[in-house]
């Protein structure tokens, strides 16, 4: 059996979710009393951004009727949201290092793949000159902690939020709210809307328009949380709502008009191909959704056809000492992409290159190393077969009969599958890399 196409699904899933909503009103009778305050019941369907706001909803319907998978995925989940439950809430002033700005409402970050080259003494306390060694990755980069505290906030904040959509458990969704209180809007803790200090080289630059990959998938998930809080959740208020829109414009405008951004959008491996995920997505999420539009649809170009060949094959993100990581990386932003035009009315996975290369064309050429019917044929210092799986997820989903057919044959990552109840490609194998 061939996966459902991808003009047949979305249709049959809202008729499910029509007839089941048009059930239940039948059956509740004549409305008397009080309305009920504004939540999210189960055939809600939130504005998302990347996420598919209508897959969400069928999910609800999925896990009523029992089915294994998701119920298997949203017990993973929901391990992992209870674990967010009793940590943080994070913030950028919580660091010990000074920015260069000297306000510590800077996110800062130094560059993970560069090196001390000569010894550290009274006269050189730092050892400089930097020098890089890719793939390599420096632990001095943890003495700054924005990096880490970041990923493991943004991280909490979407898993609290899908939690709350699936369990409506008020505690899931007051903590999502305090965590995205507390890194973006309150007065004492909030970031400031840029990246100016990211991805700094010791004695030579405070920051580059690099480090903002830092942000580039992990932002557009916390887009996706405010849009599924925003459905009602209990501790997330319009105000808020609003304020988050605002900070989310201010740093849409630092991406296209400073330098490190301007520098970002010139990149033309993964970094160029996430800098576009990171504008369009937050583009969408403020209302430019014209602007987001354009980017989605120009990536076909400035992207599909310069990066992927007519095997599927990633030249630029095959001279890496990890092309492996790489290659699933880029496709991370790609996928992403996709999905995002797909609520644009822009179609990216029907886009094929000159060459013939397409989304599909990499993501099948990536299959044999991740189901382990052949060794990946170019050099990884640290290979990883599940780290192709959400991209694999998202190409079936879309379509892709054998990336339907080699899903299952994946190895799933540690904290198990998560892909059936947040059904968007994440960056799985979790280094600090990029």
């Amino acid at each position: 059996m061939l996966p459902p196409s991808r003009s047949s699904r979305p249709r049959r899933l809202a008729a499910v979710l029509a007839t089941v909503a048009g059930l239940l009103a039948s059956t509740a009778g004549a409305a008397t009393a009080a309305p009920a305050p504004r939540s999210c019941s189960f055939a809600c369907v939130p504005d998302t951004v990347v996420l598919d706001g209508l897959h969400l909803a069928g999910n609800k319907i999925g896990l009523m009727a029992g089915n294994p998978a998701l119920r298997t995925s949203l017990s993973n989940l929901l391990k992992q949201a209870d674990d967010a439950l009793t940590k943080g809430p994070w913030t950028v002033v919580d660091k010990e290092r000074v920015p260069p700005s000297g306000d510590k409402h800077d996110y800062l970050s130094l560059a993970p793949y560069y090196w001390p080259s000569q010894p550290k003494t009274p006269e050189n306390p730092q050892g400089c000159p930097y020098v890089d060694r890719d793939g390599q990755v420096n632990p001095e980069m943890k003495n700054v902690p924005d990096k880490a505290d970041r990923l493991v906030a943004f991280t909490s904040i979407y898993q609290l939020s899908l939690a709350w959509y699936y369990t409506g458990k008020a505690e899931y969704a007051q903590r999502a709210a305090l965590d995205l209180r507390t890194w973006f809007l309150d007065a004492a803790t909030k970031m400031n809307p840029n990246l100016n200090f990211a991805q700094g080289i010791p004695c030579k630059t405070d920051g580059r328009g690099i480090g903002i990959i830092e942000f580039s998938y992990t932002f557009t998930q916390v887009l996706d949380a405010a849009r599924i809080l925003e459905a009602g959740a209990p501790g997330w208020t319009k105000a808020e709502g609003k304020a988050f829109r605002g900070w989310s414009a201010d740093f849409l405008t630092w991406l296209r008009t400073s330098k490190n951004g301007t520098d970002e959008a010139k990149a033309t491996n993964n970094h160029g191909t996430f800098y576009d995920l990171l504008t369009a997505a937050t583009a969408s999420y403020v209302g430019q959704r014209d602007l987001a539009r354009t980017i989605v649809r120009d990536s076909g170009k400035t992207r599909i056809d310069h990066q992927i060949a007519a095997d599927g094959g990633q030249p630029e993100e095959s001279t890496r000492t990890r092309t492996y990581h790489y290659h699933t990386f880029n496709l991370v932003a790609l996928t992403r992409l996709a999905q995002l035009g797909k609520h644009l009315g822009v179609d990216l996975w029907s886009y094929r290159n000159p060459q013939g290369g397409s989304i599909f064309a990499a993501v099948d050429h990536l299959l044999p190393a991740a189901t382990g019917a052949a060794p990946w044929p170019l050099p990884d210092i640290h290979f990883i077969q599940y780290a192709a799986l959400d991209s694999v997820h998202a190409a079936a989903d879309a379509g892709d009969w054998k990336a339907w057919a080699a899903a299952g044959r994946i190895p799933a990552p540690p904290g198990g599958d998560l892909f059936p109840v947040r059904p968007a490609a994440e960056q799985l194998d979790d280094v600090s890399t990029t």
